[in-house]
């Protein structure tokens, strides 16, 4: 059975319809969906017609929306299928809204990569492997991230790289060298740098040593740890600190020393 439009009216919302069947409110459509189907006053519908216009503004409304949420910042494939998915649509209908966004290249997942490695090289001090994790969690292709971290270049990453060692080294400064380094070393690992480049970068800084401060901080260590093991005899006593100072990276000369001295001052 067909109706007749008898009345098309428009909605404070931009860009959606109000349709009337007959006189009466039949559904509403969006300002594309009106277009595409030269939906006019005096056409005729049936109710079969009526189900293609409707599943129609259906991915119209999810086109709209993904176009919002795409506004704001370049988004993955994945954040957008998430999106979407939140408004309870068929499968169909978000991937019909997804083809369309790839079809005008407002979705893709290499341009995204792309965009996300050259932004985490040029404002963070993230490494390869992090960025590929991050990227993973986006459900980017291997493939694509592959490619992706080719706009990282080596130059760049040691760049990066000397500048993330340097900066650790002075918050540790108060470690002796081998601590700080490895300490250093342990932070760049967990920054997603690979250890072989962490070796690298490590072999291009001047680490700056400090003698005097470093036998300082170990007095400082060393006079904790004596004090704690009080309670045991002399050998133990010895044996005991000079093994936890090992433990914090001072060498074994210098803590010999310290024990000669500590040990004539007691005398």
């Amino acid at each position: 059975m067909k109706k007749k439009i008898t009345k098309i009216e428009t909605q404070k919302r931009p860009g959606r319809y109000n349709i009337y069947l007959d006189q009466k409110y039949a559904f509403s459509v969006s300002e594309s969906v009106l277009i595409n189907f030269r939906l006019a006053k005096g056409m005729e519908i049936d109710e079969q017609l009526q189900k293609v216009i409707l599943a129609d503004d259906d991915v119209a409304k999810a086109y709209s929306k993904a176009l919002n949420y795409l506004a704001h910042q370049l988004r993955a494939e994945s954040e957008v299928i998430s999106k979407l998915k939140e408004l309870e649509l068929d499968d169909g209908v978000i991937e019909e809204v997804l083809q369309k966004l790839r079809d005008q290249n407002l979705l893709d997942d290499q341009n995204y990569a792309d965009s996300y490695v050259r932004t985490m090289m040029l404002t963070s001090d993230k490494g390869p492997t992090i960025i590929r994790q991050n990227l993973r969690m986006k459900k980017i292709g291997e493939n694509l991230i592959d490619r992706a971290l080719e706009q990282y270049p080596e130059n760049e990453l040691m760049e990066n790289g000397i500048k993330l060692a340097e900066k650790q080294l002075k918050h540790y400064h108060h470690f002796p060298t081998k601590t700080r380094l490895q300490k250093v070393r342990q932070s760049m690992m967990t920054k997603g740098f690979k250890s072989d480049l962490i070796t690298k970068i490590l072999d291009n800084i001047t680490i700056e040593e400090d003698p005097d401060e470093e036998w300082e901080d170990l007095n400082v260590q060393a006079e904790k740890i004596w004090h704690r093991n009080r309670k045991y005899d002399s050998r133990e006593r010895i044996m005991r600190t000079k093994r936890s100072l090992y433990g914090k990276g001072y060498s074994m000369e210098q803590i010999n020393r310290w024990v000669e001295e500590r040990s004539a001052g007691d005398e």
